[in-house]
C-alpha cells in the first residue's frame, strides 16, 4: 500500500508544523529589506560629502556606479558558490564585507577611500543580496514560486522606502560619520544572524519543494506540477543559448533606464519648476508603487506564467517612458512614476522564476548572477550618460528619448523568449543552441 503526502515535501515520518520554506522566505525578506534599503541610503549622504569635502557630484556618483558593477560581477561568483556549498556561509561573508564597508565609510577623507570602501568593499557585500536568497526561494518552491519571490522582493521595496528616512534622521541627530557607524553595526549583526537560517534546498533538511507530492513505498517521487530536477543547465551551457543572451540584453536595458530615472527624475522635476518636496514625492511614488508591482507580477507568474508576466512589465515600461516625453505637469510626473514603479518592481520579481523555468535549478545562482551582472553594467552606464547629455545640451530630453527607444527594444526582445509549454512552464532550450 502506498503512502502519499501532498505538498509537505516531507521524506521522513513526521510532517513539520510549518514548512521550512516559509522560514527561508521570511529571512530573505529581512535580508532584502536591509541590504537594498542600505543601498538606497547612499544619496542621503551626498550633501554631507559636498559640504565637508567639496567633491564634485560626478566624483561621488562614480563610487555608486563602481559599486553597481562590482556587485554584479561578484554576484556571479557568489551564485556559483551558493550552488555548490549553499547560501549560508556565502551570505555571512557578504554581510561581513557590507558591515565593514559602512564602518570604514565613517573614516573617509579622500575620494580614493570612497571608491575603495563603498565602490569595492560595499559592492562585494551587496553582491549576494539578490542572488542568494532568490535562488534559495526558487529551489524551495515548485508551486507558488512567483508569489514567494514577490514577498521577498517586496522586502527590498520596503527597505528602499524606509531606510533612507532612518539614515536622514541619524545624520541630523549624530552626524554622517556616526550614522555610518550605527548602520554598519546593524548590517553586520542582522545579516550574519539571518544567514544562519538559509538553506540551499529542501533536500538538505530531508524535504521536497513545496508543491511536490511524494509517493513512499514504490521509491518514486511524483510532482503534481512540472518540476525541474537539479540537472539543469550550467552557466556555460546557458550562455550558449539565445534565451540567456536575450535576458542579459533585456535586463541591461531595463536597469539602464531604471537607474537613469532614479538618479535624474527628481532633478528633472526641479528643472520644470516644481519644489524639492514635490520631486521627492515622485521618487517616493516609484518606490511605493514598485511594492504593488512586485505583488501583482508575483501572483501573475503563478497564474499566467513567466513569459506573459515579463511581457506585461515590458508594455508598462514602454508606456511610462513614452508618457514621460510629454509630461510637463506634476500630476503627469506622478503618473509616470506609478507606471515606472510598477514595471520596475515586476521586472525584478519575475527574473528568478523565469530563470528557473528556462534553465532549471542546478546552477540557478550562477546564471542569476550572470544576468544580474549584465543588468548592473547597464545600470552603471545610464545615469552617467544622462548626466553627460544634460551637461552638453542643458536638458534631459534626449536622454529620456533614448530610454523610450530602449524600452521598445525590451518589449521586442521579450517576444522572442520561448513560448509557454504545457503546464505553464517555458519550454527548455536545446543545449548548445
Amino acid at each position: 500500500m502506498l503512502l502519499k503526502r501532498r505538498d509537505s515535501g516531507l521524506t521522513g515520518d513526521k510532517k513539520p508544523r510549518v514548512f521550512y520554506g516559509y522560514v527561508i522566505v521570511l529571512v530573505s525578506f529581512c535580508i532584502q529589506a536591509l541590504s537594498w534599503g542600505m543601498l538606497a541610503t547612499f544619496g542621503t549622504f551626498f550633501s554631507s560629502f559636498v559640504e565637508e569635502f567639496g567633491w564634485l557630484r560626478a566624483t561621488i556618483s562614480g563610487a555608486a556606479s563602481l559599486a553597481g558593477v562590482v556587485l554584479g560581477f561578484v554576484g556571479i561568483i557568489a551564485g556559483r558558490l551558493s550552488d555548490r556549498i549553499g547560501p549560508r556561509m556565502v551570505m555571512v561573508g557578504c554581510g561581513a564585507f557590507l558591515g565593514s564597508a559602512y564602518l570604514l565609510m565613517s573614516r573617509i577623507n579622500a575620494p580614493w577611500q570612497l571608491y575603495l570602501f563603498y565602490g569595492v568593499i560595499a559592492g562585494i557585500g551587496f553582491s549576494g543580496m539578490d542572488v542568494l536568497p532568490l535562488s534559495a526561494v526558487a529551489r524551495w518552491f515548485a508551486r507558488r514560486r512567483g508569489m514567494m519571490t514577490a514577498i521577498v522582493k517586496i522586502g527590498s521595496g520596503v527597505g528602499m522606502w524606509f531606510l533612507p528616512l532612518v539614515a536622514t534622521r541619524l545624520i541630523f541627530s549624530y552626524g554622517w560619520r556616526d550614522a555610518y557607524v550605527y548602520m554598519g553595526i546593524v548590517v553586520l549583526i542582522v545579516i550574519v544572524v539571518a544567514a544562519q537560517f538559509l538553506r540551499r534546498d529542501p533536500a538538505r533538511k530531508g524535504l521536497l519543494p513545496y508543491g511536490v507530492k511524494e509517493v513512499v513505498g514504490a521509491g518514486e517521487i511524483v510532482a503534481d506540477i512540472p518540476h525541474r530536477r537539479e540537472d539543469g543547465f550550467s552557466l556555460r551551457e546557458a550562455m550558449h543559448t539565445s534565451q540567456f543572451r536575450i535576458l542579459c540584453a533585456m535586463y541591461a536595458i531595463t536597469l539602464f533606464c531604471g537607474n537613469t530615472m532614479l538618479v535624474h527624475i527628481a532633478p528633472h522635476a526641479v528643472d520644470l519648476g516644481f519644489t524639492q518636496a514635490s520631486a521627492a514625492g515622485v521618487l517616493a511614488t516609484i518606490g511605493g508603487v514598485s511594492i504593488a508591482g512586485r505583488a501583482v507580477i508575483g501572483s501573475a507568474v503563478d497564474r499566467i506564467g513567466t513569459r506573459r508576466a515579463v511581457i506585461i512589465c515590458s508594455i508598462v515600461l514602454l508606456a511610462g517612458l513614452v508618457w514621460l516625453q510629454f509630461a510637463s505637469e506634476l500630476w503627469m510626473l506622478y503618473l509616470f512614476a506609478a507606471m515606472y514603479g510598477f514595471s520596475h518592481g515586476g521586472f525584478f520579481t519575475v527574473l528568478s522564476p523565469l530563470l528557473a523555468d528556462l534553465f532549471g535549478l542546478s546552477s540557478h545562482g550562477a546564471i542569476f548572477g550572470g544576468v544580474f551582472f549584465s543588468a548592473t553594467t547597464g545600470g552603471a552606464v545610464g545615469p552617467m550618460l544622462a548626466g553627460r547629455i544634460f551637461d552638453v545640451t542643458g536638458s534631459y530630453q534626449l536622454a529620456f528619448l533614448i530610454c523610450g527607444v530602449a524600452s521598445a527594444a525590451v518589449l521586442i526582445l521579450s517576444l522572442f523568449l520561448r513560448p509557454l509549454g504545457e503546464g505553464g512552464v517555458i519550454d527548455e532550450p536545446k543545449r548548445g543552441a
